[in-house]
């Protein structure tokens, strides 16, 4: 028996009403392109990195309301290839029912993005749209949520289903909390897109998350601060420190301005609202090490990709960045702000994954937590911030 299937046209503005977690919605000429900045943001910045982060919808979702029994979403994946290490798994869809996880799906095809980490270059190939399916759902009024690949960019062409659909009006009781972090943030090597870190934390937490984390991109750049100034939310948190050591991107010197630039940038258009700065958790290779942060391209041929510190620890006498001297400067500016700012709050990163987890869960190629490091993370901040006396805690 055929399925009567009825289209739901993904036009912005219809996208716009069902779509959760993304700032920014690009009409292309296949469909909707989700982004998590701003189109003016992304014009200051021509990275290829940042390209790629920002388009991949870490805690984007669809939402609506409907009795419909089957699903289908076609999408063009955009499939990422490191060159000389094995195929990387597609991209996972999470499926939840008045939010309880129902189901998983991926997509097959799409676009192609071949990264050489020797030379730093990107190459990009078209590929056909996908369809990912789900059904079997439970015939009464629910709200679907499709949470969309954390680490695979993801255009939006044609959304059915077999019955009517309608959007879900965001609960004013529900607070926003918007995050900012790295590709830990962003979800690295979570297991999908519902077991980040932060999506589990938001979960347990009660909130609602729009999720800033900007694999090998929270550099703190200005486009980003006016992002999170210009952004609606009731509760801001600021990861920051490793990617400015991957990158070896500024010395203490230019650090500290930074930080209070980022800051004041975003206290411009929340005052008030309850701000959050986590420093970096425990990540042995940089604790004293300098960046830059440099693929290890020997491992590629086991299977197995790992990242070695290629600074040398003497050049911290002229300023040269590592998560110890991070952590300790910023432990210092949030005590300084703190005194004329009460609603801002510090939490040192090494409490969300610290000496004894790196010893029973090591990071995996010296960098990125795993799913079950992602868990325990995400468990922790819940209860470390939301708890009645943590920074976004009810009280």
């Amino acid at each position: 028996m055929s399925t009567h299937w009825i289209t739901t046209p993904l036009t912005e503005d219809v996208t716009a009403n069902l779509l959760r977690g993304a700032l920014d919605l690009e009409r292309t000429a296949r469909g909707v392109l989700p982004h998590r900045l701003p189109a003016r943001a992304r014009a200051q910045c021509a990275d290829p990195q940042l390209a790629m982060a920002e388009s991949q919808p870490s805690g984007v979702r669809l939402v609506f309301r409907t009795r419909a029994t089957a699903v289908e979403l076609d999408t063009v994946p955009t499939k990422r290839v490191y060159v000389g290490a094995p195929p990387r798994p597609d991209g996972v869809y999470d499926l939840l029912v008045d939010g309880a996880p129902t189901g998983q799906a991926t997509v097959a095809g799409g676009d192609t993005l071949t990264i050489d980490m020797a030379t730093g270059s990107f190459e990009s190939r078209p590929g056909p749209a996908g369809t990912v399916r789900f059904d079997g759902l439970p015939d009464r009024l629910k709200v679907v949520e499709i949470w969309l690949p954390h680490n695979e960019t993801t255009e939006l062409v044609a959304l059915r289903t077999d019955a009517p659909i309608e959007a879900v009006p965001g609960d004013p009781g529900r607070r926003v909390w918007l995050h900012h972090g790295s590709s830990i943030s962003h979800g690295s090597d979570a297991a999908s897109p519902t077991t980040t870190w932060p999506a589990l934390a938001a979960s347990l937490g009660g909130v609602e998350l729009i999720n800033l984390g900007l694999g090998g991109s929270a550099l703190l750049d200005p486009f980003t601060a006016r992002t999170v100034r210009d952004t609606p939310a009731d509760l801001i948190s600021l990861k920051i420190g490793i990617n400015l050591v991957n990158a070896d991107l500024m010395r203490l010197r230019a650090f500290t301005p930074a930080v209070h630039g980022f800051l004041d940038t975003i206290r411009d258009g929340h005052p008030t609202t309850p701000l959050l700065v986590i420093s970096p958790i425990l990540c042995p290779i940089h604790e004293d090490t300098p960046g830059p942060s440099a693929p290890d391209l020997s491992s590629l041929a086991t299977g197995r990709l790992r990242f070695r510190a290629a600074g040398d620890p003497a050049e911290r006498a002229a300023g040269k960045l590592t998560l110890g001297v991070i952590r300790d400067e910023l432990a210092r500016v949030v005590e300084q702000r703190a005194a004329e700012d009460p609603h801002l709050h510090h939490l040192d990163g090494r409490a969300l994954y610290g000496e004894s987890d790196a010893a029973e869960l090591p990071l995996p190629d010296g960098l990125h937590p795993d799913a079950a490091t992602h868990r325990r993370m995400g468990e922790r901040f819940a209860r470390l911030a939301f708890g009645d006396s943590g920074a976004f805690g009810d009280a």
